[in-house]
């Protein structure tokens, strides 16, 4: 069945009363030179003034916070002696780090982004509601926009859709690498990207010229900024930790009180299928991945060849930082220095940072949709490994299994992006064929898909034949991970309600804290809920019928065997892979002092030697979770 024909039988969804449109239907019918070209009249924010990329640089340069910076450290290097020195060392780093937005650079892109995602994706869904009151938001405070990062396709979406919509273009903090690729790194700079080392360490006037050009952009409302708040791509498809150091620096403007509010608006990009899920996947085993460089880019052009199915940008609800702030913070004490000199945030102030960040990424979680291709990861899964390459799955039976999942999503609030006018087993085949790279269909069963073997003289060896399987099955579980977020506080209390196999309501509370202490590196879990989401677990699985739930008690209900089961299956892999770990500082761990970059590779090996020691289904599941788990150590 044909998958491009099928997602494309609308160019609307409506969902809970939202409403998304594909902004690739009018491009595959009017002129792409047009759209690039017509005029482009975006609406600033009203207490900015005119500012070029010029005078932003200036401002920073001449501002009373670097002018002490530079005294500071003229002070103490003793390779920058004098204050000279120092600025011109600013001036440096400036010039290397800074954006230099222009309009024709603008239409560009936007022309040349339009060929190629008409290439790749069958559509593009964006939320009107969200866009509307996003260019509200613009001309009321400064912006963040604060996208999740899954493929390096984020980085470029967020900016085509404002020009689309004739909203003022972000500036974009992007890494370092993607500035030394020729003639892309300078398209990129006056797009909007501005450049950040990725090791800064302790650099004193680097952190001091980035953080000032960071709240200058605020402080002026030059433009909306844009970062993603995980810091990294998420090579496992799936929410990672926030980093903070961004987070308070686009904050402190409005601690300092420089500004009245400012405005952060949660991102949710969702694909049906990443550019890069192999690259990904080889990531996880080790493979280096490559240099960001123009060849390289050019060399991946052979993607415009494949189809990726349905992308969702969903803007999320404006959140206000002078709401989420008032009675956790006293901004008084920015009182008691000149707003203009550095000062260390109080420990009241980083923990009220990291609350929103990780509030952030869950409403990025909330707003994600997910696709029926990982609803059948979850349970492709979940089969022993036999049938995974050698047996195959009955299709039927994944068909009903996944039909059943659907369901149980939906319960838990999911956002599913399942085509509603069109019968479920064509959807399901849609499926399979859009994903043939990881899974294929023959004589009435599903197979994992491994890699060609390479052509050799010599048979390869047990541990190559390991890591080609764990590629086809990491891109399977990182599919998966797109659904976690969904079932992970269920799946907490189904697991406390098996391990512990109490009733007492206080018992399994207990329970399920610890689990989330353990998994705190793994899921999104806000600081300071959990009773919240105990709360929540318990009330989607008592509607679910998966447990009975009292005021003192909660137990299993007879008829929840199935969901309980499911649930406990889902969060077991991670569990096995903590204890992987355990065993190998217990048993293997010979050096007393253990890199990370050491550290990553020898578990790597160890989990391997323990899938060809002949337990294969549990060993094979330890390996291929654990890859995962490494990403975020």
């Amino acid at each position: 069945f044909c998958s491009k024909t099928l997602m494309m039988t609308s160019d609307r969804l409506c969902l809970e009363n939202e409403e998304f449109v594909d902004i690739l239907e009018e491009r595959r019918h009017s002129s792409d030179l047009g759209h690039a070209f017509r005029t482009f009249s975006p609406h600033p924010y009203k207490g900015a003034p005119p500012c070029s990329a010029g005078e932003l640089s200036k401002t920073v340069l001449d501002s009373q916070h670097l002018r002490y910076v530079t005294k500071e450290v003229s002070g103490y290097d003793v390779k920058r002696s004098t204050e000279e020195c120092v600025k011109y060392d600013a001036r440096v780093i400036l010039e290397e780090m800074s954006q230099n937005l222009q309009l024709g650079f603008i239409r560009l892109m936007g022309y040349t982004l339009t060929k190629v995602f008409k290439r790749l994706f069958t559509s593009i869904y964006v939320n009107m509601e969200g866009l509307s009151m996003l260019q509200q938001a613009v001309q009321d405070s400064p912006v963040i926009l604060m996208p999740n990062h899954r493929s390096y396709v984020d980085f470029l979406i967020i900016s085509y859709v404002l020009f689309t919509y004739d909203i003022p273009i972000p500036v974009i903090a992007a890494g370092i690498p993607l500035a030394g690729m020729k003639i892309v790194g300078e398209i990129l700079r006056r797009s909007g990207a501005f450049f950040i080392r990725r090791a800064i360490g302790s650099d004193k006037l680097y952190w001091a010229v980035l953080s000032e050009y960071v709240r200058t952009i605020v402080r002026m409302g030059f433009a909306p900024l844009e970062f993603y708040v995980e810091g990294l791509r998420s090579r496992t498809l799936k929410s990672l930790t926030p980093k903070l150091g961004m987070m308070h620096m686009v904050l402190e403007p409005y601690f300092k009180g420089e500004v009245y509010d400012i405005t952060l608006v949660p991102i949710s990009i969702s694909y049906d299928r990443v550019l890069e899920e192999s690259l990904l996947a080889h990531e996880l085993l080790g493979v280096p991945k490559p240099k960001e460089s123009t060849t390289g880019l050019l060399k991946a052009s052979r993607v415009l060849q494949e189809n990726y199915g349905s992308m969702h940008v969903n803007f999320g609800r404006p959140v206000s930082v002078r709401q989420l702030c008032q009675g956790k913070i006293n901004r008084c004490q920015y009182n008691l220095i000149p707003r203009d000199l550095p000062q260390g945030p109080s420990a009241e102030v980083q923990a009220c940072v990291s609350w929103i960040a990780h509030l952030v990424v869950r409403l990025q979680e909330q707003g994600s949709f997910i696709s029926p291709w990982s609803l059948m990861a979850c349970l492709f899964l979940q089969a022993p490994a036999s049938a995974l390459t050698e047996q195959g799955l009955p299709w039927q039976q994944l068909t009903e299994k996944t039909l059943w999942l659907k369901k149980l999503a939906l319960s838990f609030g999911a956002r599913l992006h399942w085509p509603g006018q069109t019968p479920d087993a064509d959807v399901l085949s849609s499926t399979i064929a859009l994903h043939r790279s990881v899974i294929y269909r023959k004589s009435g069963r599903v197979f994992l898909l491994l890699e060609d073997e390479p052509a050799r003289k010599r048979p390869i060896s047990a541990v190559d034949g390991v890591n080609r399987t764990a590629a086809a099955v990491l891109m399977l579980a990182s599919y998966r991970n797109q659904s976690l977020h969904v079932f992970i506080r269920p799946a907490l209390l189904a697991t406390a309600v098996r391990i512990t196999k109490s009733t007492r309501r206080d018992e399994l509370f207990v329970f399920f804290c610890f689990l989330q202490d353990i998994f705190s590196n793994e899921f999104i879990f806000i600081p300071g809920k959990s009773s919240q989401d105990f709360e929540e677990a318990c009330f989607l699985l008592k509607e679910c019928g998966g447990i009975c739930v009292g005021q003192e008690e909660v137990t299993e209900a007879e008829a929840g065997l199935e969901v309980l089961s499911f649930l406990c299956a889902l969060l077991q892999p991670f569990i096995d892979s903590y204890q992987v770990i355990l065993v190998f500082f217990l048993y293997e761990l010979e050096a007393h002092v253990f890199s990370e970059k050491e550290f990553v590779p020898a578990v790597r090996s160890f989990a391997t030697k323990l899938i060809l020691s002949g337990n294969r289904h549990k060993s094979l599941t330890q390996f291929l979770f654990l890859n995962p788990l490494l990403n975020s150590v």
